[in-house]
Order: structure tokens, then C-alpha cells, then sequence
């Protein structure tokens, strides 16, 4: 019992310390995995997506725009298209306020697809998007989640405006094929950090 009051007093202590100075005290082992979206943030007007980086997994690829398929759900790239990644075209740009949505493929009948690697992008790795307008906005992992696809939490994954996000969505999970495929949805969370000239 003494060690719990002990343990719970220097996490408080920490937690207030980090408060004042602003420095980071509390062990790693206690906030692995987790990266919150920064305080500041640049904000930019709306232009299309024209590519999707990411040197953490290797991934260069062109986006082109989606939209809704016939059962309502954003449209997936087409089989011809698996190289490539689709911006859902009805949401916001990237950089704008809002989750910007881009979602691909992990495979296909004949191998990898564009977000095959997807699943290895870990917090405070960085993705980037190239835009029609010339900027470049830069954007850091904060969480990546597996959902069952019949239970997607739809506020968390498309209703955070708050600051301008990134939705990278492939699927996961196990096979199950027919309509639905894979049975979970992978999801990259991200927050807009930085902007840069292409």
C-alpha cells in the first residue's frame, strides 16, 4: 500500500512540475504510445491533395479524389487504382480545420497495395500531402486504431474540428470476404504540425 501512495505522489509531483516548467518529467514507460496533437498549429485554405509521403514506411504515392460508394461509406480507390490513394473529396483539404480523410487499399489479388505498410506508422512519425496550391502540409502521428467495421466510431474518426487532422484508413483484421473483406478498419490519427513550399 505504501508503494502505491508513494508511486501516486511522485506522478502527481510530476504532473504539477511538467505543469509549471512546461519540461516532460513522468517516466517514458507511463506515456508510450501516446503523442497529443500540439497546442499551435498552422491553419490552411482549401486546396486538393495531389500526393501522400511518409518516410517511415516508405510510402510515395499520388492521391486522386473519391467520393461515396452506393451503401454510403467513402469509396475505396479503384482495383485499377490500388497504387494509389483516394481523398475523400467531400471533407475537408488537408490542413484545412477538420479531419481530411485519404483512404487505399492494403492489398490486392496480385500483392501489396498502397497502404500495405500503414499498420507500422507509429506515434510522432511524420506523413506529408502535397497540394495543388504548391504548400506541403506536414503532419505528426498521434495514435493508429483497429476498428471493427460495423462499429466505427464515427464522431472520433470524422467530427474533430478543432484543428486541422489527417484520417490515413485502410482495412485489417481478418478475412472474411464477400462485400466487406477485411473485417476491421485501420486508422492513422494525425495532427497538422507544419506547412512548407513543395
Amino acid at each position: 500500500m505504501t508503494v502505491i501512495v508513494v508511486l501516486m505522489v511522485l506522478i502527481v509531483s510530476g504532473l504539477v512540475v511538467e505543469r509549471i516548467t512546461g519540461v516532460p518529467v513522468l517516466p517514458s514507460g507511463l506515456t508510450a504510445g501516446l503523442r497529443p496533437p500540439p497546442r499551435k498549429f498552422p491553419v490552411l485554405a482549401a486546396s486538393q491533395p495531389v500526393s501522400v509521403r511518409s518516410q517511415a514506411i516508405q510510402l510515395d504515392a499520388p492521391v486522386h479524389n473519391v467520393g461515396l460508394a452506393q451503401d454510403g461509406t467513402i469509396a475505396a480507390p479503384s482495383a485499377e487504382r490500388a497504387q494509389e490513394a483516394g481523398w475523400y473529396d467531400q471533407g475537408p483539404t488537408p490542413g484545412q480545420y477538420g479531419p481530411a480523410v485519404i483512404v487505399g487499399h492494403v492489398d490486392t489479388r496480385t500483392g501489396p497495395a498502397v497502404f500495405h505498410n500503414l499498420v507500422r506508422l507509429r506515434p510522432g512519425d511524420r506523413v506529408e500531402v502535397d497540394r495543388q496550391d504548391g504548400t506541403v502540409a506536414i503532419f505528426e502521428v498521434n495514435s493508429t486504431k483497429s476498428f471493427d467495421k460495423a462499429q466505427l466510431p464515427v464522431a472520433e474518426v470524422y467530427e474533430d474540428f478543432s484543428r486541422p487532422n489527417l484520417r490515413l484508413i485502410t482495412c485489417g483484421g481478418r478475412w472474411v470476404g464477400g462485400t466487406t473483406g477485411y473485417a476491421d478498419n485501420l486508422i492513422v490519427f494525425a495532427s497538422l504540425v507544419a506547412t512548407r513550399p513543395a
